[in-house]
């Protein structure tokens, strides 16, 4: 049987290499974009004509990469697309950045690798999700829905609005038989955890952090056809923190 094709951007570290990892495992083929090369750990290390290295900050470049990877796809069915990769900027002590000190250039930076990027993508390869009646799995945060403290404001409404997008591509992709939903990972252990971000874990009811292979679980199952019914919505993975 052939297997299941999915693509996924930011699949070099976290949550992406950890999706990437479970369905390579559960026989899906699968093709990357990062904008870094392949990682020495990740599973495809032998197979990097599946890695696409692609600049998802500058849309122009980012045009000219996705007609390679249409090209490349050569008119086959794609049974997802995750929408992974975000950038969330710091300031120099790596603190939040407040409104007043994130410069419009910044602004325009995290909303075309956020927001941009994830319709250029999902437009890019309509017809090859329309063949597999496929999914696109958008990756918001629990940021989209509260002020956080370490996800500055433009890392947020990027989100926010990844969460609105996502409500409308359900809406006018299903006559296509393809479903759209998101994924709200909470505090997750990723490189992006911090010293000073630990002390979150008092606010939440499970007393940890989740974990890279946790939201890797839900995405895998999101796209099976237990999930079938499901379209237009977002999925909390914070364990309980919003309660």
């Amino acid at each position: 049987m052939e297997s299941k094709l999915v693509i996924l951007t930011g699949g070099s570290r976290g949550i992406g290499h950890e999706t990437s990892k479970m369905f390579w495992e559960n026989g899906w083929e699968v093709i990357t974009c990062s904008r870094t090369p392949v990682a020495p750990q990740c599973p495809w290390t032998k197979n990097k004509q599946n890695h696409f290295q692609i600049d998802l900050e500058n849309l122009e470049t980012l045009e000219n990469s996705l007609t390679q990877l249409v090209e490349c796809l050569n008119g086959r069915p794609v049974k997802a697309l995750i929408n992974n990769a975000a950038i969330s900027p710091k300031n120099e002590s790596n603190k939040r950045l407040s409104f007043v000190d994130t410069p419009i250039q910044l602004w325009q930076k995290v909303f075309n690798v956020n927001f941009f990027a994830p319709i250029m993508i999902s437009k890019a390869i309509i017809s090859n999700l329309k063949l597999a009646e496929g999914m696109v799995i958008n990756i918001t945060s629990i940021a989209s829905d509260m002020v956080h403290e370490f996800a500055g404001p433009a890392y947020a409404t990027s989100k926010a609005a990844l969460k609105s997008l996502t409500r409308e591509m359900a809406a006018d992709l299903s006559k296509y038989g393809i479903r759209v939903n998101a994924i709200a990972p909470g505090e997750i252990e990723t490189s992006m955890i911090t010293q000073d971000s630990k002390r979150l874990i008092k606010s939440i009811p499970m007393g940890r952090f989740g974990k890279p292979e946790e939201v890797a679980a839900v995405i895998h199952s999101m796209c099976s056809d237990s999930f079938s019914y499901v379209n237009g919505t977002e999925i909390e993975i914070n364990g309980g923190q919003k309660v």
